[in-house]
């Protein structure tokens, strides 16, 4: 089942066709097998087997990119076709120049890098791109950061990560689009399309790789790499959308997950590599194992040995693998012993090597050197950067009017471990990202303010773990000279991110104790969070005026935090995962099914003793300094037929004083059905811009795609049944009307 969002524009699924001459490319929905072209069957006539199984293999450079000693010589020979890591157009060039000139055979060298939300220039984390709700603002991220990993000589990226997250104590939701498949599969498809284009063999292209097939960010207790255990019908409906829009918006690779998936490990899988994702998708592209996957196998216990391990990868749909070198080590005797086939492997590196001739590398195999001074962290990027973390920036709470802060007055007090931590601002995986070149929160407000408000510095703790009250006396003091107080609190960057879950969702060490001191000052207080995942912040909502939910915010996280304070960017963003009260509702997300004793006030029903049944912030949840109404909403028809569509139509206006953003979301609810439905499903959704006393009607069309469902036998139809439209600006709060489908 794939979503069609309405913000985004679609892009027909593309499988990789090698066309018998140079980079005249057309594009088809075949089997690559099928589409072999004489290039292709050129090169594997003359490789040997070791020279194919080079082409299968991608190694590890180091931390600092260089590329390792070993790199040279095995390139000579043929026996590496990729490098992670490996970045800089010298470095790259250098290793390009050993590919193409000294073997026997020469193939160029794909390299690739964790250009998860930006290169030197750091863009939001995703999940705060997500936030922005606009897939305009992930396209033009993803096109900045490839404009800037070319110039470094990098061809790959292993994003974007599309995981859908609804637990989370798992870090890696700070990589992805939240909880939703619909706002996801969104995501996806714009991440792709930036960092692809038209076409990824273009000079300031990437290739994309969707990861992690399939389901990782279910793992079992929030995790990282544990187990997961899913229905297929949970797979169809929540985890497979994100990846079947990336792959119709034309992705080039997709990377196999660490994890278990119903006790065959993701890796080895070929339900997921093999019968869904070519069988059913058609996907032409190449897939790569993640960091040493294959030989975990052997560490899964599905695998007795590396050779059994190789042959369960190779023949499940890994074309190549990462770090581990099971593939090059043992799949020559496992050839010898009959137990794989040359066919094997012909038919994973026709997949690489088509995609590397697709992306142009044969033609134009080098970086132009010189190109990274004027391309990395250009004005042009930067002012990017700073526009898409304005735009991802949530306000949770302005009671009072605290916000936004007046540019001129009396003292303002910046407080936090967090207000002056230019590197926490780059979050997990900032690529090439420097914390040098990153603007803090107090820099940036100190700029904005100018002479017009001195800002005075407390960090309140020595760090962010926070484990001492010895700078709470200086931070109060401080506090209690001020008019206002803006208090920087969250998690360091390392506390998200891979290997980062945690067990607790609270603000780590005792950062909830310095804002408990710091609000006794008595002054109006500011909370701005910088995070890579929902926290639980209940007495900060409760008692504290104003919060901010900023993210990690990038490079110019600072200029942009400082810029929505006081009113220059008004908060648009909305909760792209929900925020719950503790950590024990987890697993609390929007759409979840109905139960036959739905929670209320009587003791027999779903839900608990100690806690209320509803989030802290719902997802979709977000408010802005002006004020917007809803109404019209109006149907095109109050019965349709089961092959038929619908118009759902609404006004929007901004009441305030302010230019202001508001997410139009639409919701779809039915009334019964065959399998049991969740509560509503996000079905479209629409960012808009209006001045004060503007009002613009939006239309959103819902058709088989939208209305259709998983039957009991996971065929996709459209039932007849009651159906119920909800146009609001959350998951809770809106307008709703009613239509019915009949039978045709």
């Amino acid at each position: 089942m794939s979503p069609s969002p309405d913000t985004a524009a679609s892009v027909p699924f593309a499988t990789l066709v090698i066309v018998a001459v140079s980079c005249a490319l057309s594009l088809t929905r075949a089997a690559p097998a099928d589409l072999v072209d004489a290039r292709v069957e050129a090169l594997l006539s003359k490789m040997t087997l070791a020279e194919k199984l080079g082409q299968l293999q991608q190694l590890d450079g180091s931390a600092d990119g260089n590329f390792k000693p070993e790199h040279p010589d095995l390139i000579r020979k043929g026996l590496m076709g990729s490098t992670l890591n490996v970045r800089g157009a010298a470095r790259t060039n250098a290793l390009q120049r050993i590919a193409m000139e000294q073997p026997r055979v020469a193939v160029p060298l794909l390299f690739a890098y964790d250009v998860i939300h930006g290169y030197r220039t750091i863009f939001p984390i995703p999940l705060g791109l997500a936030a922005t709700w606009d897939p305009a603002v992930i396209e033009r991220a993803a096109t900045v950061s490839a404009k800037e990993s070319r110039a470094a000589g990098i061809r790959w990226t292993f994003a974007p990560m599309v995981d859908i997250a609804r637990d989370p104590r798992w870090g890696r939701i700070a990589e992805g689009a939240g909880e939703d498949p619909y706002l996801g599969a969104a995501m996806a498809a714009a991440w792709v399309r930036g960092f692809q284009g038209d076409s990824y063999a273009a000079p300031e292209r990437l290739l994309a790789c969707a990861k992690h097939w399939v389901a990782y960010g279910a793992a079992e207790g929030g995790r990282d790499y544990n187990t997961a255990d899913v229905s297929e019908r949970t797979l169809r409906e929540v985890y497979f959308p994100p990846f079947k829009a990336a792959v119709d918006a034309g992705v080039a690779t997709l990377m196999s997950a660490f994890n278990d998936l119903n006790g065959i490990p993701a890796t080895a899988n070929p339900f997921t590599l093999t019968d869904v994702l070519r069988g059913e998708w058609h996907f032409g592209g190449f897939v790569v194992s993640d960091y040493n996957a294959v030989r975990e196998l052997m560490v899964h216990r599905a695998a007795a040995s590396e050779a059994e391990a190789a042959r369960e990868a190779l023949t499940a749909g890994v074309d190549m693998e990462m770090v581990s070198r099971t593939f090059a080590g043992e799949v020559p005797k496992l050839i010898e012993q009959g137990r794989l086939s040359v066919a094997d492997v012909d038919r994973a590196v026709t997949r690489v090597l088509g995609t590397k001739i697709m992306s142009g590398l044969f033609e134009n195999p080098y970086a132009p050197e010189g190109a990274e001074a004027t391309v990395l962290l250009s004005p042009d990027h930067r002012a990017a950067a700073r526009e898409s973390a304005g735009r991802s920036f949530v306000l949770l709470k302005n009671a009072g009017h605290v916000l936004p802060l007046a540019t001129t007055g009396g003292p303002v007090a910046v407080i936090g471990p967090l207000a002056d931590d230019q590197n926490a601002l780059l979050g997990s995986w900032p690529g090439d990202g420097r914390a040098g070149d990153t603007v803090s929160l107090l820099a940036g407000l100190r700029a904005k303010l100018g002479s017009g408000r001195a800002v005075l510095f407390a960090k309140g703790c020595a760090t962010i773990a926070c484990s001492s009250t010895d700078g709470f006396d200086q931070a109060a003091a401080i506090a209690r000279q001020t008019d206002t107080v803006v208090l920087a609190v969250g998690e360091s960057a390392d506390m998200s991110g891979e290997a980062a879950s945690r067990s607790s969702l609270d603000l780590p060490g005792r950062q909830l104790d310095l804002v408990r001191r710091i609000q006794e000052a008595g002054k109006p207080t500011v909370v701005v969070l910088m995070n890579g995942r929902p926290l639980t912040i209940g007495w900060i909502a409760e008692q504290v005026p104003a919060i901010l939910e900023t993210w990690f915010a990038g490079t110019e996280g600072g200029s942009a935090i400082a810029a929505a304070l006081v009113g220059d960017v008004n908060p648009g963003g909305k909760l792209p995962v929900t925020f719950v009260r503790t950590v024990g509702q987890v697993p609390f997300y929007y759409n979840h099914k109905h139960t036959g004793r739905p929670p209320n006030t009587t003791k027999y029903t779903s839900k608990y003793l100690d806690v209320e049944s509803t989030p802290l912030f719902p997802f979709g949840f977000g408010l802005s300094y002006t004020s917007f109404r809803l109404s019209g909403l109006q149907l095109s028809a109050a019965t349709i037929p089961s092959d038929g569509s619908i118009r759902v139509e609404a006004d929007i206006e901004n009441t305030g004083a302010r230019p202001g953003d508001e997410v139009v979301q639409l919701y779809l609810r039915r009334a019964a059905a065959s399998v049991t439905p969740r509560v509503e499903t996000l079905t479209a959704f629409r960012r808009v811009t209006l001045t004060p006393g503007a009002k613009q009607r939006l239309s959103f069309q819902l058709g088989t795609a939208e209305l259709g469902m998983l039957d009991r036998r996971l065929r996709f139809v459209v039932e007849p049944g009651d159906f119920q439209v909800m146009v609001g600006t959350s998951s809770v709060e809106g307008l709703t009307t009613e239509f019915k489908v009949t039978a045709r």
